[in-house]
């Protein structure tokens, strides 16, 4: 029943023609039709509810089951100085893990970083041109036979500043937490021969861009200014880690005890001043 047939019931309670009519079969017949309409209403808030979360449950961006958080990629994000040989990069890998830097800010945006990708025997022939384990001096790294099976050579296309080297940390992180998220390990290498990574990045150079010499034949040499600032090496681990957290007045230096390595980090609270 209607609220408007509810309403003239109400308006029959004044007239004559309610005398003959049995009163309380007309309360009841009230009581029944706002109980009805009552369960209407709940019915229709119900269905409403349910389509305002169907709504909601849309705009929710649901993420992959297999995407690492941050926390988890920064903890197993350890410098690696021993490698699994039988898991080669390839320069396919290499190349997703450069693209990060078309998302990540830098000083300016001056974007002055470019890369060297070595792979294969390029990889190989480059790797007694750097140097691991400064403070495990009577540690061989790598293991021989354990080398990485890749390297990253980051230049820059001008003189090493502060802007630069701002830029080479957010750079380098950046590419070893997507090397991470990968499945691959690496590590920063600043002790490297310069002037044979010059050479080796010289010499692509030359090999992909004859065309750019000029009239006059300069080089490549004298047309681009390329200066490697870093070297990463990339390859699936074989190490053990574990984070010691210590006081900010404790030694930092890292060390190797039956097969695990070591890595003091001052605690959160000693970093906030």
């Amino acid at each position: 029943m209607s609220w408007d047939e509810l309403r003239k019931l109400d308006e029959l309670r004044n007239l004559d023609e309610l005398r003959n009519l049995d009163l309380k079969k007309l309360d009841e017949l009230r009581k029944h039709s706002l109980n009805e309409l009552k369960l209407r209403i709940m019915a229709d808030n119900y269905l409403g509810k349910k389509m305002e979360d169907l709504q909601n449950r849309k705009k929710v961006v649901r993420t992959k089951g297999n995407v690492k958080s941050l926390d988890t990629l920064l903890l197993k994000n350890r410098s690696c100085r021993t490698w699994v040989p039988s898991v080669k990069v390839t320069e396919e890998d290499l190349r997703k893990i450069v693209a990060v830097n078309t998302m990540i800010p830098c000083a300016k945006n001056q974007q002055v970083l470019r890369f060297k990708l070595l792979t294969g025997k390029a990889a190989a022939d480059f790797c007694p041109f750097i140097k691991l384990g400064a403070l495990l001096p009577d540690m061989k790294f790598p293991p021989e036979g354990c080398e990485p099976s890749a390297f990253i050579i980051v230049c820059s296309t001008v003189p090493e500043n502060k802007w630069v080297d701002i830029d080479l940390g957010i750079s380098a992180q950046s590419m070893l937490l997507k090397a991470t998220e990968m499945g691959l390990s690496g590590i920063c290498i600043g002790a490297f021969n310069k002037e044979e990574a010059e050479r080796v990045v010289m010499s692509g150079l030359q090999a992909k861009s004859r065309s750019i010499l000029s009239g006059k034949g300069e080089g490549v040499a004298d047309v681009f200014f390329l200066e490697p600032v870093l070297v990463i090496a990339l390859g699936k681990g074989a190490e053990k880690y574990q984070i010691l957290h210590i006081a900010e007045n404790e030694s930092h230096d890292y060390f190797r005890e039956n097969g695990i390595h070591y890595i003091p980090k001052v605690r959160a609270e000693d970093l906030i001043i």
